[in-house]
């Protein structure tokens, strides 16, 4: 009852409606600043952890029970997760206040300062909260009241937190990729977006078709163009909007690619020879396609007549 309530509610009164997803969104924003920092380095603790244990079997005995204690140790002091230890200044180690932490508004009171020892914090974590708080309100907008608009802003929020992960330390942790493939899937039994065989094929075409181009690419070149982290991206994809967007996906991907890199080059001063991740480049053009791929592919074809 109180949901058919709320959900009256959000359609008689569209401004009511957006005010609350967009502070849903500044919200989440908020917890995504968390997730961009901390998972990472929760899968290096992890990744360090196994390389020990590896590495402790081929010494003795002796060396191995003094590798797991050291283990341990280095475990209970320094563990990590998404909710502990609570959040603090990189710098000083001041414990972040509630009244400190309020999306958007905490920055500009703090003037962008720690309230400790004054040191500057990025404008990147204020930027994410509003960028998330905005496509949300793109979703909703789009959308409507409806389920696929709660299914839109789940991906929405992954694909942001995706996209920072890959633009800082270059992977798409599997931790959130392949759940969402699944979800994709599971969304699409009763044809949210698509119908299930064309989100099946979409899933598959969508990992092996890049899956080929990484390998006929380091057959040629000897190198690795891009990460398995990829594949399963656009896997996603094509488990969630089928296969037949995924031409024009990748079409975007590139010329997203193509003015992000371009850009960076000029304005940092970035390396021609350094990698860039392609993943933000999917997430952006994945974002746009599923909005408003049809109408782009039509006006794409018209082009071409």
């Amino acid at each position: 009852m109180l949901f058919s309530d709320l959900t009256s509610l959000f359609e008689q009164s569209p401004l009511f409606y957006f005010s609350t997803v967009f502070i849903l969104g500044l919200v989440i924003g908020s917890f995504l600043n968390v997730v961009i920092y901390r998972l990472p380095k929760m899968l290096e603790q992890e990744w360090y952890c196994e390389c020990r244990e590896l590495l402790s079997q081929e010494l003795n005995e002796k060396g191995s029970k003094a590798l797991k204690a050291s283990r341990i140790e280095a475990e209970k002091s320094g563990i990590l997760s998404l909710s502990k230890p609570a959040s603090s200044c990189p710098n000083c180690g001041h414990k972040i206040k509630a009244w400190e932490n309020i999306p958007v508004i905490s920055w500009l009171l703090l003037r962008g300062k720690c309230s400790s020892c004054k040191e500057p914090i990025s404008i990147r974590y204020p930027a994410i909260e509003l960028v998330t708080g905005l496509l949300s309100v793109a979703i909703a907008s789009h959308y409507g009241v409806t389920w696929v608009t709660v299914a839109m802003l789940l991906l929405t929020w992954c694909l942001v937190a995706l996209t920072m992960i890959d633009f800082d330390k270059m992977i798409l942790p599997d931790q959130m990729t392949l759940p969402l493939v699944w979800i994709g899937l599971l969304l699409n039994l009763n044809g949210m977006f698509v119908s299930i065989e064309t989100a099946v094929i979409g899933a598959v075409a969508g990992y092996m078709s890049l899956y080929t181009v990484f390998w006929l690419f380091k057959l040629v070149t000897g190198k690795e163009g891009m990460g398995y982290g990829d594949f399963k991206l656009f896997a996603v994809f094509g488990a969630w909007f089928g296969w037949q967007l995924l031409p024009l996906l990748i079409l975007m991907a590139s010329f997203v690619g193509a003015i992000i890199g371009i850009s960076l080059m000029v304005l940092r001063n970035h390396e021609g020879s350094k990698p860039i991740p392609f993943g933000p480049y999917l997430a952006i053009a994945g974002w746009i396609t599923a909005l408003w791929g049809e109408g782009i592919w039509q006006w794409y074809l018209g082009l071409l007549a």
